[in-house]
């Protein structure tokens, strides 16, 4: 009979096991929640190592377009600035560029950044060309290629969107009645800005008017001295046939659209854009932001073609141009599109400094206003900045960090995704950040004398350079 009893009492407690096993999991489960969590922060990495992870919870979309609330002037002389907590990373800023400049990635640049107002790093180093006759001061003027893009022609047709003169979804014929019988008459406005109407990246248009066998410039469509056919300044004592211009918007309009449908980065978008700002607007698109943003803005050395004004001497050169113009290009802008439209093109053409540079960044930042001034709607700002593209970074004008997490393209990863701004061909760049409240600017003229150095890539100088400006005010430790 005992045996009986212990044998039921045995099979009562193998069918109660599951179940006590079962809740002693649940427990378990239960107390551990918070040291799961702490686990799955570590990374998917480290959870590989011990078997297959639990699935992550997906993270919150990354904000691409800022509030615009804050609104600050520019202030402060860069130094002993209390923003900045970790001030070894401006001594390892200062060492890199002059590393650079060893190396020739460059002979000279300025470097500004500013946060929430703030000047909290200004420098110039180095010298306008490698014999270091002439150094780099506050009011160097620098050729800033691209991000003439943002300075200029973007800034135009955000004002011309916001006063409804301009419509993103129109087509170009609308506009520019001289694209009418050609394929580039649908294109519209939103595709131009983001860089994907399906346009060529470049078009070489000076090369037709090098004589092929001589390898120098034509003699009917070149002169040495400014003639009556021969109006357009190219460079010093360097005038091009004015009709020649025509022949040049012939070429643009017959050319092929070889990528309808894709992300290709083209000046040829500017070409028609700068036109259409003209168009709406009434006026050539170097007096249009002269009058509605660089003036009022108090800017004096931002312009187009700073050689009128006698300030080539003041101007970093770029390059001993050996296969088009044949001398060393200063004061002229280094583009040859735009030097054979006359020095004001769309795509490139400015001049200027950090410092006036950053009073542009800052009204935008400050979401159009600066000073009690308003240039631009908070809400023209926000729709122009944001990632526009389903099939690239883009913004409308703007360039900006690539969308996925810690990839921040061609800025520092450690900038929000709310950054806007622009890289240019000569060595310079020109960052906002409106989450960070934060502005940066790197010019050089790393083209001189040759623009086939490409160091500055090689090295990731502007990268590197932001980087180091995030790190000194805390970012990314």
């Amino acid at each position: 009979m005992q045996r009986i009893l212990f044998y039921l009492l045995a099979c009562c407690l193998l069918l109660n096991a599951p179940e006590a096993q079962a809740q002693k999991r649940k427990s378990r489960s239960a107390h551990s929640k918070t040291s799961k969590t702490a686990v799955k922060k570590k990374g998917r990495a480290a959870g590989r190592k011990k078997g297959k992870a639990a699935a992550a919870a997906p993270l919150p979309p990354l904000k691409n377009t800022g509030d615009f609330d804050a609104v600050y002037s520019l202030h402060g002389k860069g130094d002993a600035s209390a923003a900045v907590t970790n001030s070894a990373a401006l001594q390892s800023l200062d060492a890199f560029i002059r590393a650079c400049i060893s190396q020739g990635a460059f002979p000279g640049c300025q470097i500004m950044a500013v946060k929430d107002g703030e000047i909290i790093y200004q420098k110039n180093f180095g010298y306008l060309t490698y014999d270091r006759s002439q150094p780099v001061t506050d009011t160097t003027l620098y050729d800033i290629a691209s991000v003439t893009k943002v300075a200029a022609t973007t800034l135009a047709i955000m004002k011309l969107y916001e006063e409804g003169k301009i419509n993103l979804n129109t087509y170009l014929k609308s506009y520019l009645p001289f694209t009418n019988g050609t394929d580039k008459a649908y294109l519209t406005i939103k595709d131009l800005l983001l860089h994907q109407a399906g346009l060529k990246a470049f078009i070489p248009f000076y090369k037709e008017t090098v004589d092929k066998l001589t390898g120098s410039p034509r003699s009917d469509l070149y002169s040495k001295a400014a003639e009556k056919q021969f109006t357009v300044p190219v460079a010093a004592n360097f005038y091009m046939l004015s009709s020649y211009r025509d022949t040049i918007w012939e070429e643009i309009l017959n050319s092929n659209l070889d990528n309808r449908g894709r992300y290709v980065y083209s000046d040829l978008d500017f070409y028609f854009l700068e036109k259409v700002a003209e168009a709406v607007s009434g006026q050539p698109i170097d007096q249009y932001v002269y009058e509605n943003f660089y003036r009022p803005l108090g800017l004096k050395y931002t312009m187009y073609n700073p050689w009128k004004k006698g300030l080539k001497r003041q101007c970093a050169p770029t390059e001993n141009d050996q296969y088009f113009r044949f001398q060393l290009v200063q004061g002229y802008v280094h583009d040859p599109g735009t030097a054979m439209l006359g020095g004001v093109a769309g795509h490139a053409g400015v001049f200027s400094n950090v410092r006036e540079l950053a009073v542009i960044l800052q009204m935008l930042i400050n979401g159009g206003e600066y000073k009690g001034k308003r240039y631009l709607k908070k809400e023209t700002l926000q729709t122009f900045t944001g990632f526009r593209s389903s099939i690239s970074r883009r913004a409308y004008g703007f360039d900006k960090p690539e969308k996925g997490r810690d990839d921040g393209g061609p800025a520092s990863d450690l900038c929000s995704k709310t950054t806007f701004g622009h890289q240019g061909f000569t060595g310079t760049c020109a960052w906002a950040d409106p989450e960070n409240g934060i502005t940066f600017i790197f010019l050089s003229n790393r083209v001189y004398p040759s623009a086939d150095n490409g160091l500055i890539n090689s090295l990731k100088v502007r990268f590197k350079a932001q980087t180091y400006i995030y790190e000194a005010l805390g970012y990314g430790r």
